[in-house]
């Protein structure tokens, strides 16, 4: 859309503006709730908690790329989920070994279009209403719960690596992956002896505090 077009759009870009009641919502005119980035593990969540239920003590659930891991290996050692190398998909980039957790990555290198020679991916700005455009090109959240690490790694993703940074240094309730187009990963304490970097990467990796 032309750039005047996106500022009547943003005018309706607020969540202050959602009001609930019971289990109704109402929205202002125009408006619209998205729940694309955080539907998938909503699902991973409730899938995990059915197999517990049924007494499934080990088992992956991949959900379009999110990953949640029920327990252990059926030989008691942990799943080794990949991450995808975000400047050549064909590639791994590493990984993370987990027990009983999620993984989920939110990256410019999935969903995208190129017009005029510029890519356009689907992480936007809130602020400008254009693809979030950082430095940041994956970020990947390890935890226990599916839906705050598919909301997390959206987010943290917009706010780029300074702020995401700032954002881990206040809460410290999730461990993340940051890889930066200047082929640096960084990785948050609690991944530090189950991250691993593939064979022959050419990232560099540094642990953030």
């Amino acid at each position: 859309p032309e750039a005047g077009r996106l500022g009547v759009l943003l005018q309706l870009e607020d969540y202050r503006q959602v009001e609930l009641n019971g289990s109704g919502v109402r929205l202002k005119a125009g408006m619209m709730v998205e729940l694309g980035a955080v539907a998938k593990d909503y699902s991973g969540d409730h899938l995990a908690g059915i197999m517990g239920k049924h007494g499934v003590t080990s088992a992956l659930l991949s959900l379009g790329g999110n990953i949640h891991t029920v327990g252990a290996k059926p030989d008691g050692s942990a799943w080794r989920v990949g991450i995808s190398d975000p400047m050549n998909t064909e590639n791994l980039l590493g990984g993370v070994a987990v027990i009983d957790k999620a993984v989920v990555t939110s990256g410019s290198y999935e969903r995208y279009f190129e017009q005029d020679g510029q890519r356009y991916w689907h992480i936007l700005d809130h602020e400008t209403g254009y693809p979030a455009r950082n430095g940041l090109v994956s970020v990947t959240v390890v935890g226990e719960s599916g839906i705050l690490c598919d909301g997390l790694s959206t987010a943290l993703f917009v706010m780029g690596i300074e702020d995401a940074l700032a954002h881990y240094a206040q809460y410290r309730d999730f461990e993340a992956v940051f890889v930066t187009d200047a082929y640096e990963v960084m990785i948050t304490p609690g991944l530090e002896e189950s991250f691993f970097l593939a064979d022959g990467s050419s990232y560099s990796l540094s642990v953030v505090q």
